[in-house]
C-alpha cells in the first residue's frame, strides 16, 4: 500500500475549514449560553465514526508531533479502547469509552481533532443529497438550555461537509472512488497507521 501524501496546501485548507467550523460552533454556543465548564458529562466518550482519509491523514500529522512516550501512551489507550468497543458491540451495547486522545480531560491533539469533535454539542442541521434535512439536538446540556422559550439556533453542517468532501477529493487525487468508504473510530485510525492507496 502506498501512502497518501498530505501536502501543506491541503492541510492549510483543512485548517481554515476547521476554524470556520469552530467559529460557527462558538456563535451558536454563545447564543444559547452553552459552555463545557463544569459539565458532569464528557463528549469525548461518545461513539463517533469518521469518514474521510483527509482527516485521518491530518490526525496522523498531529501524531507525528508527539514525543515518543506520549505517542506510546496514546497507542496503548487506543488498543484498550478498541477492545472495549468490540466487547460492547458483541454484547449488543452502545460503547461509552473515553477517547484515547483524552488525557486528564484534555485532547492531546486538540489542533488536529476531526470535524465531528469540533461540531458536536450544539444543535445542528444537515441537508442530505436526497433533499431530507436532519436535525441534531446537541448534547444533553445544550438540550436543557434550548428548552427555554426564545432560545433556538443551530449550525448548518451542510456547506462545511460539502467543502470537506471537495478537499477529500483533492487529497485522493481527484479520484473519489480510489479508496474504499471509511467508517472508522478514532482508535481505528490510530492503530491502522496513516491512510494509503492499494
Amino acid at each position: 500500500m502506498s501512502a497518501l501524501i498530505l501536502t501543506d496546501e491541503i492541510a492549510r485548507k483543512l485548517a481554515v475549514l476547521y476554524q470556520e467550523m469552530e467559529a460557527g460552533y462558538d456563535r451558536v454556543a454563545a447564543k444559547i449560553g452553552l459552555s463545557c465548564q463544569g459539565c458532569p458529562d464528557n463528549c469525548c466518550d461518545s461513539y463517533f465514526f469518521h469518514h474521510t482519509s483527509l482527516e485521518w491523514a491530518y490526525l496522523w500529522r498531529g501524531l507525528e508531533t508527539l514525543a515518543p512516550p506520549i505517542l506510546e501512551a496514546v497507542m496503548a489507550r487506543a488498543r484498550l479502547c478498541l477492545g472495549h468497543y468490540r466487547e460492547a458491540e458483541a454484547a449488543g451495547n452502545w460503547p461509552k469509552v473515553m477517547c484515547p486522545l483524552n488525557e486528564n480531560g484534555r485532547c492531546t491533539l486538540y489542533f488536529y481533532r476531526p470535524m465531528i469533535c469540533r461540531c458536536h454539542g450544539v444543535p445542528a442541521r444537515l441537508r442530505r443529497p436526497d433533499g431530507r434535512t436532519l436535525h441534531f439536538p446537541g448534547c444533553f446540556r445544550c438540550q436543557e438550555l434550548t428548552a427555554r422559550p426564545g432560545v433556538a439556533d443551530e449550525i448548518d453542517r451542510t456547506p462545511l461537509l460539502r467543502r470537506l468532501a471537495r478537499l477529500e477529493e483533492e487529497f485522493v487525487g481527484g479520484r473519489p472512488g480510489a479508496l474504499p468508504k471509511i467508517k472508522m473510530t478514532l482508535a481505528d485510525m490510530l492503530l491502522a497507521g496513516p491512510p494509503g492507496l492499494d
